[in-house]
């Protein structure tokens, strides 16, 4: 029991580490890995560094996952960036194999002082990673010293006796416990406290290393089971690597073992060099052939497109990106796909607050997601085609398909965030409009949606008339909020209970729908400012003079 109190100990002190440094640094790292991957030596460097930082390569695989999922990064370099993260939790198990327990109690007040100081910021974060440090070197000697009876047990050498003669069950059950602990780092450094404290020989635990190698790509490779092939190619990479590497080391573990101990004679040294060297000659040999990795990769996970699925861009085609104005022209096709999920979504939400449909409001929601997914190929696609040149015209098609399209993923989240969080209150309370308001509401929801569908033409066309029409109907439908308020406001003197009841929620929902129009009547502006239709302020120019002198007061106009 004091042994799993420690490893579970040290378990906890490596999430502690790794969430202060995600809370500290964590955007830093994120922009840090999608931007500097542009060679595979630099890419394995970076892996390398982010994950002494988190003490986790599955937190490194994790994020570089999301990234080779939404085509941030060449998957050949992610690859590069896990052989650097493989190297980076040898380097922190080779720091933890010294004695350094007298630093524990230090640091872990240090970072009680930094985590009570402050309520918030990089303090209190940086405090967790000393709580973090001080926790792991607390329990590397909490393991060892409570391994120290087991090694009279007669027991404990029955056990392990097999596992001695059956290198691949060793190499199984620590690939095992790997999983299960979500970080091969502990396990390592639990093989090491163990073979320090003599409880098993040197040569089973550089083959529960080769174990906990391997199964260290596990809990990222199901953790990203529900993604794309895209997100899951990265984390089978690290796995063909590791699982290659295991499987080419584990018949000369017996050559091995003597050169380990003639370079340093203890165990903890033996085991941690052997798992620094073991995924040091990984790096080596892989580097070169990630290329070949990401092949074999592709063929067992192909990239599957669903058809049928809303989220899945159909025009932006990855070989007219040299051709600026076809790609273009392709985005502009998606982005107007795009519209007609967020007119779907528009047009069903009358209905949920007519019926007080929960169901149809949680399918708004899904499509939101489908919107969001949507936007995002969009804007990326974007920006590849951004890096090819453009003219001037080019660059004002680029600027307009970029606002429209993020114009239309606002007006999704204004409709799943804030509509469909009306629509809820509203069916859970039981709350009925008033007849002239839900008449009032219903006339201002209808205002919108066909001015979403002129705001598509406007998009599609750019004419000048359709332009000046889109501007109108914003002025129609501020009027017609202005009337709905006055008139909600005379219900209100008049304590009519439905009115009294809905009055947050109606001026709520009017107000949403006004900021979608907003969001609609902006594709208007670009088209009428260039042909010289729009005025540089709304402010009505003052032209009369103020006459000088203090006895001019007098002359001033009234008012």
């Amino acid at each position: 029991m004091n042994i799993a109190g420690g490893v579970a100990l040290l378990l906890w002190g490596i999430r502690m580490v790794r969430t202060g440094v995600t809370r500290a640094f964590g955007a830093a790292l994120r922009r840090t890995l999608a931007t500097s991957t542009r060679s595979r030596l630099r890419a394995f460097g970076l892996g390398l560094g982010v994950t002494v930082i988190l003490q986790s390569s599955t937190a490194t695989a994790l994020i570089i996952s999301s990234f080779a999922g939404r085509g941030l990064i060449l998957a050949s370099a992610a690859l590069a960036v896990m052989l650097g993260a493989d190297l980076g939790t040898t380097l922190v198990a080779q720091v933890l194999s010294f004695n350094l327990s007298l630093l524990s109690p230090i640091l872990i007040l240090i970072g009680v002082a930094a985590f009570m100081s402050t309520d918030s910021g990089r303090p209190r974060h940086l405090g967790r990673v000393a709580i973090g440090l001080g926790l792991m070197l607390l329990a590397l000697k909490l393991v060892v010293a409570s391994s120290a009876p087991l090694r009279e047990s007669d027991l404990l050498g029955a056990l392990v006796a097999p596992l001695a003669s059956e290198p691949i069950l060793a190499v199984a059950i620590a690939a095992l416990l790997t999983w299960l602990a979500h970080s091969s780092l502990a396990v390592v450094l639990l093989i090491m406290s163990l073979a320090t404290g003599g409880l098993i020989p040197v040569p089973l635990a550089l083959a529960l290393v080769v174990g906990a190698n391997m199964g260290g790509a596990l809990p990222a490779m199901f953790m990203t089971m529900a993604g794309g092939p895209l997100a899951r190619r990265v984390p089978l990479g690290n796995l063909i690597m590791r699982v290659a590497g295991g499987i080419a080391v584990l018949p000369f573990l017996g050559l091995i073992a003597p050169l380990l101990a003639e370079l340093d004679g203890g165990a903890a040294r033996q085991v941690v060099n052997f798992h620094t060297g073991l995924n040091l000659a990984l790096a080596v040999v892989f580097l070169p052939l990630v290329s070949f990795v990401d092949a074999l990769c592709l063929k067992l996970l192909p990239a599957k497109v669903d058809k049928e699925d809303p989220a899945m861009p159909r025009y932006l085609d990855q070989g007219a990106l040299d051709t600026p104005t076809v790609a273009l022209a392709g985005a502009a096709r998606e982005t107007l796909r795009m519209g007609d999920l967020v007119e779907r979504m528009l047009a069903d939400t009358i209905e949920v607050f007519r019926h007080n449909d929960e169901k149809l409001a949680h399918e708004i929601e899904d499509k939101d997601d489908e919107v969001d997914r949507l936007h995002e190929s969009i804007k990326l696609y974007l920006t590849k085609v951004s890096n090819e040149g453009l003219d001037d015209k080019e660059s004002r098609q680029y600027v307009e398909v970029l606002t429209f399209t993020t114009n239309l993923e606002h007006i999704g989240d204004i409709i799943d965030k804030n509509l469909m969080e009306l629509a809820t209150k509203k069916i859970r309370r039981q709350l009925s409009f008033s007849a002239a308001g839900w008449k009032e509401i219903v006339s201002i929801h209808e205002k919108v949606v066909q001015n979403m569908q002129l705001a598509f033409n406007v998009f599609l066309t750019r004419d000048v008339k359709l332009a000046r029409q889109l501007l109108r109907g914003k002025v129609t439908l501020r009027d017609a909020e202005w009337s709905a308020a006055e008139s909600h406001f005379d219900r209100l003197r008049a304590r009519r209970p439905e009115t009294v009841e809905t009055s947050g929620l109606h001026l709520d929902l009017i107000r949403d729908l006004k900021r979608i129009n907003s969001h609609l009547t902006s594709v208007a502006y670009p088209i009428l400012e260039e042909v010289g239709e729009l005025r540089t302020s709304r402010l009505r120019q003052v032209t009369t003079e103020i006459p000088e002198g203090p006895a001019a007061l007098n002359d001033l106009p009234e008012g």
